[in-house]
């Protein structure tokens, strides 16, 4: 009996082929994995594998994709890639007092060629007219835009469909202007003191539908009240600051005495204060 099982031993290991220590360890992995044992030939063993069944499934995945549930999904979503507009290049409209604020943001932007300059104004009134006529993505302004300030300008667009974003870019001292900008509606602040890179980062950062302003405590910021004052109010506001009596106020506006009492009473209402010297203060204040 012992005989006939070293025969069988020699017989098996005739068998099998010499192979390298690599497919030792493959043929280690296919035991482990349940698959056919060592005693499966070599040709076997390498004959390619059949792929028929991958086919099929590749083949259902497809029909699937074409036309099941999945293939409405996909054909919306392109339909909706294919509305996208691109954000660059982005137009820009600017207004600035200063000429050499607005020659200085042409040479910036005209370097740049992610932006189109389309124009520039030198005061508030003319960029709103100009913005009726050559609308803009993004509006950059300043503070000052005599006769009007960015608060006003910000005011109106509110109420015009198409309006661009608006950024300010100022120097203003008022501490309050970056939170008074962000409540009229306005898309950032930048201060004049930032580097240009910084400016073309805001304008990207906006253009792509950021909202940028510099760290304020909103708390402690309050609307500037010179905002809330009708035309004429704000006329007779600045007639104030030269010293006028109410009958000279009456005669230069031409309404009698009690027209000028009645819109002073008003405006110091508004602007929080008790006399003249209190109105006169807080308007310089604004103008700073």
């Amino acid at each position: 009996m012992r005989r006939n099982a070293t025969l069988n031993q020699k017989l098996w290991e005739k068998t099998l082929p010499q192979e390298s220590p690599a497919r030792v360890g493959v043929k280690h992995i296919q035991t482990v994995g349940g698959f056919r044992t060592l005693a499966q030939t070599q040709a076997y063993r390498e004959r390619p594998p059949v792929s028929r069944a991958i086919s099929l499934d590749i083949q259902e995945v497809i029909s699937e994709a074409e036309n099941g549930p999945s293939a409405e999904r996909f054909a919306q979503g392109a339909n909706e890639a294919e509305g996208l507009q691109p954000i660059f290049p982005v137009s820009i409209a600017i207004a600035d007092k200063n000429p050499m604020v607005l020659a200085a943001l042409e040479a910036l932007l005209t370097r740049d060629r992610r932006f189109n300059l389309v124009f520039m104004e030198s005061d508030g009134a003319q960029f709103l007219s100009a913005l009726a006529k050559y609308p803009a993505r993004l509006g950059v302004i300043g503070w000052e835009l005599p006769p009007l300030r960015a608060p006003e300008v910000l005011q109106a667009l509110v109420r015009r469909p198409g309006a661009p974003k608006v950024i300010v870019y100022s120097g203003t001292r008022n501490p309050g202007a970056p939170a008074e900008t962000f409540r009229l509606g306005g898309a950032g602040f930048v201060s004049k003191l930032s580097p240009p890179e910084r400016l073309l980062e805001v304008f990207a950062a906006v253009a792509a539908g950021d909202m940028v302003f510099p760290f304020d405590d909103i708390h402690k910021a309050r609307p500037d009240p010179i905002t809330s004052l009708t035309q004429r109010e704000r006329d007779l506001l600045a007639a104030l600051e030269s010293g006028q009596s109410n009958a000279q106020l009456a005669r230069e506006f031409r309404v009698s005495v009690n027209t000028v009492k009645f819109h002073l009473r008003n405006l110091f209402g508004k602007l929080d204060v008790r006399n003249r010297t209190q109105a006169i203060c807080r308007y310089l204040e604004s103008k700073r």
